[in-house]
């Protein structure tokens, strides 16, 4: 009998087995990054706050590139226009991914992750706007606040020894996906000056020959990896912010596969570089970008200056209330409910979660204010304080759930006839049962061959005594 139309989908309910995998594989890359781009900003903050601070800002504002050609930048600048643009580039195939493949296929499903994205950024903007407004502040920085860092997220919940179900991070991982479209276009559309229209013309020139290449078929990394430099440098000098080449370039990858195919082209890409973003280029610019001067003044400003005040109340109170809220709506008023084995405070805990703002908020705090170098360094200050009390406050809102996660996960890891595949996307297949039925019986002869020969060895006993 076919099932009912007007079915509710489970909202955080078990993934399918191929996305739960590849979504294990990219959490333990981006876990990994995220530690290391913890050690990047402690070590900036340690860098810039001793008598070595001299040395610090020498090296970061260290000039090199061929000036020719309009890419004679400092250190902190190539870290982020240009490692970035490493970062945006697989961002751009995960969004692709989960466009074609992933959560965001069906409409249906991705409305939820959607709206509690946009809410997660509106309402931080929103909070900004009115801290800032009240106080006599700039609006320049209204964007400082919306962004999440999956990476520093996912670094928390390593450092915590949270295990968060697949279910959950999940969610997590698809919010910071559209989470960082979002800030794409903020960037493209906010903080894009002056434009170039000789270069911006070559740089679509550009990607549609990479794009045509791609549709061809044709293979190589020293084709593709020399056009995307070039594109890369035209969209720079085009006036548009270097990153949104490697978004662009990201999304023209195919992420679908064929029948002959183990992965798609953009899978097979994404993972070799995906340790190049998490584990180099993220950490390198955390270091060149999160030395800022921390002392008991400059902390006392945080939360005295608008502009500052308005980053923090938008990172810790806005994201959770945005993303909570976005999610309550959407599973309300839609067909979504919520997995009957987690409660709506382990959607508030993520929700908070996504308050870590780090890498593209520190970005956007370098593109608002980037003509004022003191607000810049205390608006940077206010992204770390924002971020850390969202990462104690969620920390401490996962802690106190945290049994019931790791009984989840264990459920979710269980595999007692030991094919590889979870017993739990096994539950409804007849030769599972078998091989189940199978095991346990040859668990009850054992048990029953033990019994006879304990029983045996005391007859014997009791004969020789």
């Amino acid at each position: 009998m076919a099932a009912p139309q007007n079915r509710r989908s489970v909202f955080l309910g078990r993934l399918p087995l191929p996305e739960r995998n590849y979504l294990a594989d990219a959490l333990r890359t981006e876990t990994t990054g995220g530690v290391l781009l913890l050690v990047a900003a402690v070590t900036a903050l340690i860098w810039a706050n001793t008598p070595l601070h001299g040395s610090y800002e020498t090296v970061r504002s260290f000039h090199l590139g061929p000036a020719a050609l309009g890419l004679d930048l400092s250190l902190q600048h190539w870290a982020a226009d240009g490692l970035l643009a490493v970062f945006f580039f697989v961002a751009g195939i995960e969004l692709k991914r989960e466009l074609v493949a992933g959560e965001l296929r069906d409409p249906k499903a991705a409305i939820l992750p959607v709206v509690a994205a946009l809410c997660g950024m509106a309402v931080p903007a929103l909070v900004y706007t009115a801290v800032a407004t009240t106080g006599g502040g700039s609006l320049g920085g209204w964007a400082v606040p919306t962004a999440t860092d999956i990476a520093f997220a996912l670094a928390v919940l390593a450092v915590i020894g949270t295990a968060l179900p697949s279910a959950l991070r999940a969610f997590l991982l698809t919010l910071a996906v559209v989470d960082d479209l979002f800030a794409i276009l903020i960037i493209a559309v906010f903080f894009t000056s002056k434009l170039n229209f000789a270069a911006l013309g070559f740089a679509v020139v550009g990607l549609a020959v990479f794009w045509l290449l791609l549709r061809k078929g044709v293979r190589g990394w020293y084709v593709y990896v020399p056009l995307a430099v070039v594109n890369w440098a035209l969209m720079y000098n085009s006036g548009v912010h270097a990153t949104i080449a490697g978004v662009a370039m990201g999304l023209m990858l195919r992420c679908t596969r064929h029948e002959d195919e183990e992965h798609s082209p953009g899978e097979h890409i994404e993972h070799l570089v995906r340790p190049l973003s998490a584990g180099l280029a993220v950490p390198l610019f955390a270091l060149f970008s999160a030395g800022v001067a921390v002392t008991g003044g400059a902390l006392a400003d945080v939360f005295t200056r608008p502009e500052t005040l308005g980053v923090v109340l938008g990172l810790v109170v806005g994201k959770a209330v945005g993303v909570f809220g976005g999610t309550w709506a959407a599973a309300r008023f839609t067909r979504a409910e919520l997995n009957p084995d987690l409660k709506w405070p382990d959607v508030l805990a993520v929700a908070a979660l996504a308050g870590i703002g780090f890498t593209v908020s520190l970005l956007i705090g370098e593109l608002a204010f980037g003509d004022d170098a003191v607000l810049a360094g205390e608006v940077k200050a206010a992204v770390l304080v924002g971020s850390l009390t969202a990462a104690v406050v969620s920390g401490a809102l996962l802690k106190m759930r945290d049994n019931k996660y790791k009984k989840l996960t264990a459920d979710e890891e269980r595999d007692e006839d030991e094919d590889g595949i979870p017993d739990i996307y096994e539950e409804h297949n007849p030769e599972f049962h078998l091989r189940m039925a199978a095991k346990y019986e040859a668990r009850a002869a054992e048990h029953r061959r033990l019994a006879e020969l304990a029983a045996g060895r005391t007859t014997q006993d009791d004969g020789r005594a």
